[in-house]
């Protein structure tokens, strides 16, 4: 299935068919007999008068052919409550065969700025859905003809929600891959595909990792068949030198949890292991496609964490790109490991303004924060700030946790310089994000988002079908936007 939206001049004749029309949070609809005929508009008015009066969206059957669909606008709504009814509005016509409606934005009585953008942002970001595996495919085609001056989108806002939505696919599309072909031989190849956008991309394999001493991210991946790579991607688009931005993202593309194995039923998805990487490339490309006036770097690790004669053992001593040692306890404490090895690397090499790493990292978030909240940690109170007022923006949300030196004595190790669990029994999530700490060497500002709550959705959520979400992607183009362009 497709979505098509056409913005046409001119204005809506009453007699189209499926119209999308704007009313306020209470429903006046006198400004409507302009674009309805005398009985449609009758028969509406007498029809609200028995809906329940919650509800955002009503949508008419007028005749066998015409439905008209009233969305309720509220005054200075949020960014998040506009894409939201964009949303809904997907669900309500995404049925049938192939269906055409008019949205009409002249109807719109809000003077906030792009209502209709935000709201068409939230209709795309809700109609991806991935079946790519599906031997029976959707060819369905819903157009949606947008006609009125009013309230139009610039060019360079549609440039934007274009940019965003394509990022926020591709982070899905990686996500929503099987493990058997998208390894991290055929991630680091995807990802040199994006140099076209004018990004820079630069992989490390095996031999320039181990050249460069990164033994926490190289022995996650030593069970596996596959190979073990660091990617960097980098995008200049401010006109000086400035320090980049730094985006870290975890990429375990499949996890077992090595010879610290799973159960069986948390296993199968272990395929979104690699969200965190997976926000961070669809970041890096819709600042690309958007010409984002900042300087930014994504780094991200890409590992395969196995069970085989090679594979980490608990109990093994490794030396990370840091010169720290780690004790091996649970190898499935992966991605810290992982993470452990690019963050060093990122702050030596770029010299970031900030750093901000993404992971799936631990399954304790999720017993704190269930499927609302990804879990915050950082060393800053302003960036903290900057990411809590983002999130909210766009409804990517965050609960700031805590970090403590106190925290510290439950990773130090009596064999290396620290150990990568707790082996004692509570405080996952912060203990993991204490570890991780443990590799910033010079106090550039950082901020840790376990994303593991978020990343996937079953169910699915406000802006998505089910699978996966994108998780961060928005978020940090927010934050971006909001403090950093």
């Amino acid at each position: 299935m497709s979505i098509n939206i056409i913005f046409k001049k001119g204005n809506i004749k009453k007699t189209s068919s499926n119209l999308v029309l704007f009313v306020d949070e209470k429903f006046y609809v006198d400004h409507l007999k302009k674009y309805i005929s005398g009985l449609e508009f009758k028969y509406i008015t007498d029809l609200i008068k028995t809906n329940d009066p919650s509800k955002k969206i009503f949508v008419f059957q007028v005749s066998a052919k015409k439905k008209i669909v009233l969305v309720s606008i509220k005054k200075n709504s949020k960014i998040s409550e506009l894409e939201n009814l964009g949303a809904e509005l997907f669900g309500k016509i995404n049925f049938g065969k192939n269906s055409e409606y008019s949205l009409n934005s002249e109807s719109l009585l809000n003077g906030q700025k792009n209502v209709v953008g935000h709201f068409l942002h939230g209709l795309k970001l809700k109609s991806y859905d991935f079946k790519k595996y599906k031997s029976k495919k959707d060819k369905r085609v819903i157009t949606i003809n947008i006609v009125g001056d009013k309230n139009k989108p610039s060019v360079n806002d549609l440039l934007k929600f274009k940019a965003l939505e394509e990022g926020t696919f591709f982070a899905r599309d990686l996500v929503s891959e099987p493990g058997n072909v998208l390894h991290p031989d055929e991630y680091a190849k995807r990802l040199k595909s994006l140099k076209k956008y004018n990004l820079k991309v630069t992989v490390y394999d095996e031999k320039k990792l181990k050249k460069l001493g990164m033994n926490a991210l190289l022995g996650v991946g030593q069970g596996s068949i596959r190979g073990s790579y660091l990617v960097t991607i980098e995008w200049k688009g401010a006109k000086n030198n400035l320090n980049p931005l730094a985006f870290i993202g975890k990429g375990v593309c499949f996890d077992t949890g090595g010879y610290s194995l799973k159960p069986a039923k948390f296993m199968e998805d272990m395929t979104y292991d690699m969200a965190g990487s997976a926000a961070v490339v669809g970041l890096m490309k819709n600042l690309a496609l958007r010409k984002a006036k900042i300087n930014a770097v994504g780094v991200v690790g890409l590992v395969e964490n196995m069970v085989s004669g090679n594979a980490q053992r608990p109990g093994d001593i490794v030396k990370s790109y840091s010169g720290k040692t780690i004790e091996i306890l649970n190898t499935d404490a992966e991605g810290r490991l992982v993470l452990a090895d690019a963050i060093t690397f990122t702050e030596k090499k770029f010299k970031p303004k900030f750093m901000i790493d993404l992971a799936t990292l631990t399954g304790a978030i999720i017993v704190s924060l269930g499927s609302e909240y990804a879990g915050l940690f950082s060393n800053n109170d302003k960036l903290s700030n900057q990411l809590l007022e983002s999130g909210e923006k766009v409804e990517e949300k965050l609960w700031r946790m805590p970090l403590h030196k106190n925290f510290d004595k439950l990773i130090n190790s009596k064999n290396a310089d620290m150990q990568n669990i707790n082996y004692v029994g509570g405080a996952g999530s912060t203990t993991a994000a204490q570890f991780l700490q443990r590799f910033i060497l010079n106090k550039t500002p950082w901020a840790h988002l376990d994303i593991a709550g978020m990343a996937f959705s079953k169910y699915g959520g406000a802006l998505n079908s089910g699978g996966a979400t994108g998780y961060g992607v928005r978020l940090l183009n927010q934050l971006i936007e909001d403090y950093y362009e």
